[in-house]
């Protein structure tokens, strides 16, 4: 595994009376603002998530160093009688709204609950702001409008977690997703990845097809530019112990050659990951690189470590790891920041760490991480 210089990591949210969870990081690169978001608990368990809370770290580019605000509590990101949890941001570009996508769960109906009686009891909901999140929206519940009919055949669903998609050619706006299909009485509730998508800035959102390989969970997506096409490339958690990948030629409707990477491997039970995509900086190069970040350690939730891709395209074309922490980590969120002082691409990231006990958030460059 490559060895990181020592990286500064600050701490961003930590567990006190309150337990944090479920990082998701958005950087608004013409803003040279960072938002990173995470569920407050009452406990570290999933059925006693509450709400969501936001901090603003403004990057002084001179510095290379990111002056974080206090955290603020999103009270209008909630929904009567649920709690709210898997924060998705996505910024639109185009009309420069924030969207915050959220489940918002009945009080403290578990995913393992919903899945044995076969009883949906999550809502797909969104909040917005105009001023870079320093004001929001009302709630909107987008369950009826986005899903319809369809959520009489899941078991449950969630989405993400962490940052949404705007796709630049056509500023469609993607948020990854999974659901467990109904699709045998006599059988358990199977998950299945999904994108919802946006292409009306954010009035309307509605469901693209199911990846073709079962037992896909928590997502992410990257718009890839490779051999001179653009597809939609999408890396999901699965449960079989291996990463699985599926490629898109329609902007994320549907998803075809969904195969597993061996590269890749998942602890028990499995763990979220995150994917971003950046230039390739080779010189006159149109292509697209990904970064992947994601626990190490096939069997345990620990050492987080970061792996580059210069051809999404093939699943072998994973690096080994460079570890980016040690110790029990799980879930993280990764941002493109731009070129950083070494004339490398460079990069945040938001992570668990010390058994949910802490969020941390730290910034890197490829050269740094990979020595090139």
């Amino acid at each position: 595994m490559a060895l990181f210089p020592v990286l500064e990591k600050e701490r961003i949210f930590k567990m006190g009376a309150q337990a944090y969870r479920i990082p998701a990081l958005l950087y608004l690169a013409k803003h040279h603002t960072f938002l990173a978001f995470a569920e407050q608990r009452a406990s570290k368990k999933d059925e006693q998530a509450k709400e969501l809370v936001l901090r603003r770290g403004e990057y002084q580019v001179s510095t290379q160093l990111v002056q974080w605000q206090e955290m603020e509590v999103l009270s209008t990101a909630r929904l009567e009688g649920h709690r709210s949890m898997n924060p998705c941001p996505v910024y639109d570009e185009a009309t420069e709204t924030l969207f915050l996508l959220f489940l918002a769960v009945k009080g403290e109906v578990s995913e393992q609950f919903q899945i044995h009686n076969k009883a949906n009891a999550a809502r797909l909901c969104c909040v917005t702001s105009q001023n870079l999140g320093r004001s929001w929206s009302p709630c909107s519940d987008l369950t009826h409008s986005a899903i319809g009919s369809s959520y009489n055949d899941w078991a449950t669903f969630a989405i993400g977690p962490g940052h949404g998609l705007q796709l630049h050619n056509s500023g469609r706006l993607l948020i990854p997703a999974y659901a467990y299909r109904l699709l045998e009485t006599h059988k358990e509730p199977t998950p299945y990845a999904f994108c919802f998508s946006s292409d009306d800035h954010g009035k309307t959102w509605k469901m693209g097809n199911f990846i073709t390989m079962e037992k896909t969970l928590e997502s992410q997506v990257v718009e890839v530019g490779s051999h001179g096409q653009r597809f939609l490339y999408c890396n999901s958690r699965s449960t079989l112990r291996r990463r699985v990948q599926a490629v898109s030629t329609n902007d994320g409707m549907d998803f075809q050659a969904a195969q597993q990477i061996s590269k890749l491997v998942e602890p028990l039970n499995g763990c979220q990951g995150s994917v971003i995509g950046f230039p390739d900086p080779t010189p006159n190069s149109v292509d697209t690189w990904v970064l992947y970040s994601h626990p190490t350690d096939p069997l345990y939730r620990n050492n987080l470590g970061v792996y580059l891709n210069k051809d999404p395209l093939d699943p072998e074309g994973w690096s080994k790891p460079a570890m980016l922490a040690r110790g029990p980590c799980a879930y993280s969120d990764l941002q493109y920041m731009g070129l950083g002082a070494d004339g490398s691409p460079q990069f945040g990231c938001l992570f668990e760490c010390k058994h949910y006990e802490e969020i941390l958030f730290v910034m890197f460059t490829l050269k740094q991480a990979f020595g090139s």
